[in-house]
């Protein structure tokens, strides 16, 4: 009799979260790590990433965190070597960090082309790159790879949202996010053959404590009424990683509260 419980089991797991120091990231590392995984929280936050580590460690957790900077192109590839083996292997990597310049959230018509270039390669190659590398140490024994998207990487944003508020949305991020999606679809196709899963997590709007004209009305456009909670974007990221989703690659899954819906 399948054992359904124990799909979602990531016990002896070995994985590394970038941008694991942030809102969501927090939420990812405690949820893999309940779920049996040890966890590198991979991120340039020192001070965020050993508090987490501390608090994990409160938890008997296995989380650790070590400074690592997915802007750092060309070290990339022995960096992550470095990582796989403090941890003695690979089986789930996440891509949720979120670099960007400090002129990020510039109108379209004040874009300069030095800065876009910078956020392209900082974000959408870092991506890449990372989960290239990621998938070369995982041909062995398989593994999963999961890419954070956006409802933006799938769709336009709707710019009434952000009249009257402290809030944007830059041309880059829809760009960039729209790349991630297809370059799971690609890497999906491509390692396959490895047992290597690639999927793209596609988050709605997460509460943060953003402008309150703002979250009303993005609460208002949305059919569950509301933006998400960190720990429910973590839940679909344990899925994705356990074996649970042994079947799922390749795809783009929407958690939006049923904003793409409509």
């Amino acid at each position: 009799m399948t054992k359904y419980l124990e799909k979602f089991s990531l016990k002896g797991k070995k994985a590394v979260i970038t941008g694991a120091a942030g809102l969501i990231g927090r939420e990812m590392v405690k949820a893999l790590a309940q779920a049996g995984a040890q966890v590198i929280i991979a991120d340039i936050n020192d001070i965020q990433g050993k508090k987490i580590t501390d608090k994990m460690k409160k938890e008997e957790l296995r989380a650790e965190y070590i400074n690592f900077d997915i802007t750092d192109i060309a070290n990339l590839s022995a960096n992550i070597n470095k990582l796989v083996i403090h941890l003695g292997g690979l089986d789930i990597w996440v891509n949720s960090a979120y670099p960007r310049t400090k002129d990020w959230g510039n109108k379209v018509e004040d874009i300069t082309f030095e800065s876009w270039r910078k956020n392209i390669d900082w974000h959408l190659n870092s991506y890449a790159l990372c989960a290239k590398y990621a998938a070369e140490h995982m041909k062995r024994s398989g593994g999963s790879i999961i890419n954070f998207g956006s409802i933006y990487g799938v769709c336009g944003p709707d710019f009434n949202l952000y009249e009257g508020t402290d809030v944007t949305n830059p041309l880059g991020y829809a760009v960039i996010k729209g790349g991630v999606v297809n370059l799971s679809r690609y890497l999906a196709s491509y390692f396959g053959k490895y047992n290597i899963r690639v999927n793209t997590i596609c988050p709605g709007g997460v509460f943060n404590d953003q402008d309150k004209v703002f979250v009303e009305k993005y609460s208002k456009k949305t059919p569950l009424g509301r933006m998400a909670k960190p720990d429910e974007i973590a839940a679909v990221v344990l899925f994705l990683a356990s074996e649970a989703a042994s079947y799922v690659s390749g795809a783009t899954i929407m958690v939006d509260g049923g904003w793409t819906a409509i």
